[in-house]
């Protein structure tokens, strides 16, 4: 697909040169998908985000089928991927996941940790002390098998039953996941409430209480349009992990408030403006996009894959 129309690239100072994308489209983007996605149109996606220049691809997840039936195929997708040249990290919720992982020859796996009380009943029918404990063998078996292991934490700036998140709990959850052993955080806006001022401030309290930032992506979701703004925001405090889906694709099946993540197609267009380099190729990326839309039989939620190809 060729692309018209790109912006005009005016950097901004105290922004970083290089963001690395972790697309999570295959993952978060599916798993709350009605329709059945078939395992080689998986494995198409995947293989069409690597050539459309994706370096780290969030695959597929080894929770129990059933409660996310949509990725109940883990063991029939990895065998399809292998030999891609790109990263291909695994949700693994417990020690039976992460055996299984293992098993497929996983390098990297993700652990989904709540900073909520409420969301960890929801999601993981545990406290929030009780899913840290969970999650302790899973990433001390990761390390030691010399794997890579990221921490997700969900309902860090709002939760659909509790409200706003205080920053403190937030950096209490961040800090025991970075004491566990995990290599990275993944701060979530799962419900999409967060505005700029507060991803500053929980930005700014994590590096009070030594959580670097290099250690650091966001992941926000888009359900008032906060998205882009809030990754701004996470750029001029020093991130440069950044979670997006291709086409804008996802939600989270355990908070029904929760709309699409931010759609990869949006925030490369803003990056590349900015001068920012991702090694994506815009026009690929939003080809492939486009092609999952019409498997998914509606076209993409993305603002720029709709500005792109006049998608209706």
């Amino acid at each position: 697909m060729t692309v018209r129309g790109l912006p005009m690239t005016v950097p901004a100072p105290g922004l970083p040169t290089r963001i690395r994308i972790h697309e999570v489209g295959a993952r978060d983007g599916l798993q709350n998908e009605q329709v059945a996605v078939g395992t080689e149109v998986k494995a198409e996606f995947v293989h069409r985000l690597a050539e459309a220049g994706l370096t780290t691809i969030e695959a597929t997840s080894f929770v129990h089928p059933k409660w996310v039936p949509q990725l109940a195929d883990a063991e029939q997708l990895l065998p399809l991927l292998s030999g891609l040249p790109v990263e291909l990290p695994v949700l693994v919720p417990n020690e039976r996941g992460l055996d299984r992982a293992l098993a497929l020859g996983a390098t990297r796996v993700a652990v989904f940790a709540s900073a909520t009380e409420s969301f960890a009943k929801a999601n993981l029918n545990r406290t929030v002390d009780e899913s840290l404990a969970m999650f302790h063998p899973v990433v001390e078996r990761a390390k030691a098998d010399g794997v890579h292991v990221r921490g997700y934490l969900s309902m860090c700036f709002g939760d659909p039953w509790e409200g706003a998140v205080p920053v403190p709990q937030v950096v209490r959850v961040c800090r025991a996941l970075i004491d566990m052993g995990c290599d990275e955080l993944s701060l979530g806006d799962t419900i999409g409430v967060a505005t700029p001022g507060h991803v500053r401030a929980l930005l700014t309290a994590l590096g009070e209480q030594g959580v670097p930032t290099s250690s650091l992506g966001v992941h926000f979701h888009d359900t008032y349009g906060q998205a882009l703004a809030n990754t701004l925001a996470a750029l001029e405090h020093g991130v440069t992990t950044v979670d997006a889906s291709a086409g804008g694709l996802g939600g989270c099946p355990f908070a029904k408030s929760a709309t699409g993540n931010l759609a990869t197609e949006d925030l490369v267009w803003m990056l590349r403006g900015l001068g920012i380099d991702t090694g994506v190729d815009l026009g690929r990326l939003t080809a492939t996009s486009v092609w999952m839309a019409d498997r998914l039989g509606r076209p993409s939620p993305s603002r720029t894959v709709r500005a792109l190809s006049h998608q209706e």
